[in-house]
């Protein structure tokens, strides 16, 4: 191709000056190669970069592969209308300058985009030539930013070739061009640092404008260093100096103060020159800011980490899962196995009353276990599923306590226990809270001192109150204290994690989900107070409840009346009949409603049945002269469900139709199923399976 000359300019190209570009344009990112400027436009020099810019790792490697000529290094798509770009330009540029943009193949067969920066001139050497400096600008052209600021960019490398006068001040200029700072070193014979120069285009970088505001002094770097990285980086630094191998490449990333912007990453790349004695002559190198990259890496390693921790967290609840189905197995197995084998014993002993009897018991108190352990997993789901809510009335602490001990008078019986309790320290007795979350916190806690606690143990419930000055709230400390086995200290940091039990019922004889605990803290976090734990193995355990509750202005001791003995809780469900009060019962299942006719007809009402909803209605509307005293509502049943059942009820014109009670009596156990039971218009819920004591509550309450 041929290409106008400019005499009147000419390079200094000599093959002496080749290993002074080389040493220049060591460990620049861009390439630099210069080519006859004759038809054949064959290679005359290539540095390292543009070698590795084409895949290749050594020179004969890249001849081989582009031909050694300037055509051979583009894409066969763009040779045209490149050389057709580059003839133009020259044909127009006093300066003989061209800028082009195309692509090329490297040799593994990909293609990339490069800015191409060409100056045309003649040496005495080499005759025409043009020298290119290579810029690898896939990213811009992927990224499709092609804007004013490169158009701007682009404008300003060409301005900046047009007064290249020798090579060392074309490289320098390529240098500010790609927005990396040059800096320069020079030593006189004895190895003594006689000169420094930072490039204009680093002073900005660092908000500097003019070498007044930052000197060509070595001090004026080295001050900026980030006191965490300056003795590495001066280490790194010196230590290319007094490497008189020369083999050492200067190469470090750093963090430098900025005047404007605070500290910013920087990479330094530098390598020395020196004489045959081994001094050095020139110490040349350039300064990269590398601020985006560092924090594209760090938030790589943020996200590698979570997804570590992620995935740690995963493997601990995969393994928790496991360890708690395991404990399941055997935990549900065992009462069912027992169900199975007493109820068969009992099949095969019909004649043997006395017998009978004692293996009902067993059925009924393996029963009560089984239900226990699927309440525990129940709770816990919906605890983390984040649907327990915490709603407040207006209770009695008395009536709190009295329905716990009705619980577990039975348990303390058998297990030969010293149960005591202290009330003393009680003022107000009427208080507002969610008086089934405390229950069940309650029980939870008292149910494992009885379980942990041989027979003849004791076991101690303590409250105390602490009025606050304005009368409106209280402080109640609530302190249950066992003599039972204890825990370890190790079980102890672990005490309120699920799944968590010191050890198996296997080991134990003790069965459980390990959930109690987890359960009764979250529901105390959810009233907004503290639970602690104090243990020692062998020494019995101590868990102490610390609530905030509102208090009613009712400021009279906890009745201790109704406890047997003092500090004693008593027996509190007197027996009763309902003799002659005539109820509905609404349920679909054949046995359910044989088991509930059974127990409701031994207390003595009168029964009516429905099967389904729809049927409910009419035996109420068919009641006007006689109506039910009480509804005992199932909720799935076929037809018209409990819901629809309860809302036709209370739409009905009659009061004493449509105000009739009505309690959900249904395995929909659920907190959200209670609030759709109310939301309906009933007045209470009862669980399946049936528990006499809560039905015996609800019928003293709506029929006594």
């Amino acid at each position: 191709m041929e290409r106008e000359r400019k005499e009147d300019q000419p390079l200094m190209l000599t093959e002496q000056t080749f290993p002074i570009i080389e040493q220049i344009t060591a460990g620049m990112p861009g390439g630099f190669f210069i080519y006859h400027a004759d038809e054949k436009e064959e290679l005359i020099y290539a540095n390292r970069a543009l070698i590795h810019l084409y895949g290749c790792e050594t020179l004969k490697e890249f001849l081989a592969h582009t031909g050694g000529t300037f055509p051979g290094m583009i894409h066969p798509e763009d040779r045209q209308a490149t050389a057709d770009s580059i003839r133009e330009q020259i044909a127009v540029s006093c300066d003989n300058l061209d800028y082009v943009e195309y692509r090329i193949v490297r040799k593994d067969g990909s293609v990339r985009w490069v800015d191409d920066y060409g100056h045309f001139v003649h040496t005495k050497a080499f005759g025409d030539v043009f020298y290119v400096f290579l810029v690898d600008a896939t990213e811009k052209y992927l990224r499709q930013l092609i804007d004013e600021k490169y158009a701007q960019l682009g404008k300003e490398r060409r301005d900046a070739l047009e007064r290249l006068e020798h090579e060392t001040t074309a490289l320098r200029i390529v240098h500010e061009s790609l927005r990396s700072g040059m800096w320069t070193v020079e030593f006189n014979r004895a190895g003594e640092m006689t000169s420094v120069l930072w490039s204009n285009k680093f002073r900005e970088m660092l908000g500097y404008r003019t070498e007044a505001d930052f000197p060509n002094r070595l001090e004026s770097w080295s001050d900026l260093l980030h006191p965490e990285d300056r003795e590495r980086v001066l280490r790194e630094y010196y230590g290319t100096i007094e490497d008189y191998t020369g083999q050492k490449v200067c190469d470090v990333e750093y963090r430098l103060l900025t005047r404007d912007r605070g500290y910013r990453w920087f990479r330094t790349t530098g390598k020395l020159s020196r004489r045959r004695d081994g001094t050095p002559i020139t110490y040349v190198g350039m300064f990269v800011d590398i601020t985006s990259r560092k924090e594209k890496d760090r938030k790589l390693i943020e996200q590698r980490h979570l997804l570590e921790t992620a995935l740690e967290e995963a493997q601990q609840a995969s393994r928790a899962k496991t360890v708690f189905l395991n404990n399941m197995s055997h935990d549900i197995r065992t009462p069912m196995n027992a169900i199975i084998g007493f109820t068969t014993l009992a099949t095969n002993h019909t004649d043997n009353p006395e017998l009978l009897l004692d293996y009902l018991g067993k059925i009924l108190a393996s029963s009560q276990h089984l239900l226990s352990l699927i309440n525990d997993v129940l709770d816990m789901s919906r605890i983390e599923s984040g649907t327990v809510s915490i709603t407040e009335a207006e209770c009695s602490l008395a009536d709190i306590f009295r329905d716990l001990w009705t619980i577990v008078q039975a348990d303390v019986q058998t297990r030969e226990l010293d149960f005591s309790a202290d009330f003393g320290g009680v003022i107000h007795k009427q208080v507002i809270c969610d008086r089934l979350r405390i229950s069940q916190a309650l029980l939870n806690v008292v149910s494992n001192a009885i379980k942990f606690t041989p027979p003849g143990g004791r076991i101690r419930l303590m409250v105390r109150e602490t009025p606050e000055a304005t009368g409106e709230s209280s402080s109640y400390r609530i302190e249950i204290r066992d003599s039972g086995i204890g825990m370890s200290p190790a079980f102890l940091q672990r005490v309120f994690e699920p799944f968590e039990r010191e050890r198996t019922s296997t080991v134990s004889g003790i069965q459980g989900t390990g959930l109690g605990m987890t359960i009764t803290k979250n529901l105390i976090d959810l009233m907004g107070g503290q639970i602690q734990v104090e243990s020692e193995a062998g020494k019995g355990t101590c868990v102490t409840i610390s609530l905030q509750l509102r208090v009613c202005p009712d400021p009279i001791p906890l009745d201790t009346e109704p406890f047997a003995q003092p500090g004693r809780l008593g027996e509190l469900v007197p027996e009763e009949s309902f003799g002659g009060k005539r109820i509905l019962l609404v349920e679909d299942n054949e046995l359910n409603r044989e088991i509930a006719v059974t127990i409701l007809e031994e207390m003595g009402l009168e029964i009516d049945l429905a099967t389904d909803g729809a049927a409910a209605v009419e035996k109420v509307m068919a009641s006007a002269g006689d109506p039910y005293r009480l509804i005992l509502m199932d909720i799935q049943m076929p037809v018209l469900d409990g819901y629809g059942a309860t809302r036709a009820i209370r739409a009905l014109p009659d009061p004493a139709m449509s105000k009739v009670p009505i309690l959900a009596m249904t395995a929909n156990a659920l907190e959200e199923d209670r609030q759709r039971a109310k939301e309906a218009g009933m007045d209470g819920h009862l669980g399946k399976p049936i528990e006499i004591d809560r039905l015996l509550a609800a019928l003293r309450k709506y029929l006594g």
